[in-house]
């Protein structure tokens, strides 16, 4: 293992930056659908080893003798977002003859921006480096920082966080109940990294001791909060999930409107199977209502004929309010709606995807020709907060909508709900890694609130979550049904200061690495 770890401290040149691109590609095997984890543990032992070796010219500014450290991260942050994210690209083929000439934009300028993430976690270890476990500590709070910038910064995009790949299994999504996920991403780096000890013989026995606890820990923690059940278990309702995977070319047809109604009407009509009794709550996924209720009021006349008296349809819809100068302004929603067919509660999406439904610098942008992926039936507006969804005056849901479901920031509110209600439509991305890793996600955020979950998704992956992360039941990617399950309903305690135990965390990487660093330094004088 030295002979190997001394072969890649000295690349240079190309070579350092394909070993770096590579190491970060076969990263992404530790995502969702592949759960490959153990692929972390060559990753980034290699990225550490070539840190080794990014090394500059003395005497320079700080800036130039960082720059190494910056261009080796980002090698490996461009081969991990590339490797992880070209299935963005597939959106844009469903208009193709508009959108195509964008793909290089997804595919290679978006994971080019992200990776500027991991090169600034390279540059921030580099400053604090030692030549053993400190190096290890360095990284892992360089990593930690950075994978929280990538989830604030230009409204954020932290998807594919690298702690999601420590958490395949319910056991090991416990600890995010307490530390969150951003310090769930800075100890992960700092186990999956540890290997890189074996390429020298400093410290080895420190960081197995080091791994095996955390591990344990881990487990540990895990194994008893599973154990754990809502203070009142009392109260269930049974819930139906719909998903009807409408192809996404023909969602906005107005030929095809009526139809794709009536399914879903007809799959929510549909008679309980085996034991399961008639359905409290319906759902519908993102945007599933393929027109205004305000130009079709029949359709909810429809609906209030579908449901009984106690029962109610949540729907993905796009509202529409007027607007300043009589300008309509549009909400990607959803809304509730009884029996009688009236809409009694309603959520809009507070966090819009940029240039997906909205256009930053929209006026300057469209100069250009530019627009937004989603223009029907309009542009959207973004809600001005994010509100739960009370239910009988019981039930209390947070809704979180498409992609919200993946910023634990979003999560504000979470204490006075009872249940996450995520609604989304994935169809854009067809049958590609996106949908597994959106539900991961989903997942994980159920047990970082302590919530259940409930998920309708368009073409999938619907599931009813406990707030363990368990999948209670599921719908597969493509399948067309509806999914009837009894789910608990309650809260299951979290930690209430897990931003400052991530800070904690990174305060301890920190000063291991700048401890260590020092006295490599002493012992050099």
């Amino acid at each position: 293992m030295e002979n190997i770890a001394g072969r890649i401290v000295l690349l240079w040149g190309w070579r350092r930056a394909a070993t770096a691109f590579i190491a970060g590609a076969i990263a992404v095997f530790a995502q969702a659908p592949f759960d490959f984890f153990a692929v972390c543990f060559v990753s980034f032992p290699i990225l550490v080893w070539l840190l080794d070796g990014a090394a500059s010219e003395g005497g320079k500014g700080i800036f130039s003798r960082l720059m190494p450290a910056f261009v080796t991260g980002w090698w490996f942050g461009f081969g991990y977002f590339l490797a992880g994210l070209w299935w963005i690209g597939n959106a844009l083929l469903v208009e193709a003859d508009e959108f195509a000439w964008a793909l290089p934009l997804a595919i290679i300028l978006l994971p080019a921006c992200l990776a500027l993430f991991y090169g600034l976690a390279a540059a921030m270890a580099r400053i604090i480096w030692a030549n053993d476990i400190g190096r290890i500590a360095a990284i892992a709070a360089g990593f930690g920082l950075a994978e929280w910038l990538r989830s604030v910064l230009f409204t954020g995009f932290p998807w594919n966080a690298i702690g999601y790949a420590a958490m395949p299994v319910p056991l090991f999504m416990q600890p995010v109940a307490e530390i969150g996920l951003y310090g769930v991403n800075a100890v992960a780096v700092f186990v999956f990294t540890m290997p890189a000890l074996l390429g020298s013989r400093r410290d080895r026995l420190k960081g197995l001791v080091a791994v095996i606890t955390i591990v344990a820990v881990a487990a540990g923690y895990g194994a008893w909060r599973m154990g754990l059940q809502p203070a009142d278990t009392s109260q269930s309702i049974a819930v139906r999930i719909v998903q009807p995977s409408i192809d996404q070319t023909g969602k906005w047809d107005r030929s095809l409107r009526d139809s794709i109604f009536s399914s879903q009407i007809e799959l929510s009509a549909r008679e309980p199977e085996g034991d399961n009794r008639p359905p409290d709550l319906i759902v519908w996924p993102e945007t599933s209502v393929p027109f205004l209720f305000t130009d079709r009021p029949d359709a909810l006349v429809a609906i209030g004929d579908l449901l009984d008296e106690e029962q109610i349809l949540l729907a993905g819809a796009v509202r529409v309010e007027a607007g300043a100068g009589d300008a309509p302004r549009y909400y990607n929603s959803i809304v509730a709606i009884d029996g009688s067919g009236e809409i009694v509660a309603a959520a809009d999406k507070v966090h819009l995807v940029p240039f997906g439904e909205y256009l930053p610098f929209g006026d300057f942008l469209r100069s250009l020709g530019l627009r937004e992926l989603v223009t029907a039936p309009g542009l959207f507006t973004a809600g001005s907060n994010r509100r739960l969804l009370e239910l009988w005056d019981k039930i209390r849901l947070l809704p979180m909508i498409c992609y919200e479901i993946i910023f634990p920031g979003e999560l504000a509110g979470a204490e006075h709900a009872q249940v996450i209600l995520n609604v989304t439509n994935d169809a854009w991305y067809g049958n590609t890694p996106g949908p597994y890793q959106h539900f991961r996600q989903a997942q994980v955020r159920a047990v970082e609130a302590g919530l259940p979950l409930i998920r309708a998704a368009n073409n999938g992956i619907s599931a009813v979550v406990d707030a363990h992360g368990r999948v209670v039941d599921a719908f597969g990617l493509n399948a067309v049904g509806s999914l009837d399950a009894e789910l608990i309903v309650g809260r299951i305690p979290v930690g209430s200061h897990r931003n400052y135990t991530f800070l904690a965390i990174i305060l301890i990487f920190s000063t291991i690495a700048s401890i260590r660093q020092l006295l490599v330094r002493n012992n050099a004088n």
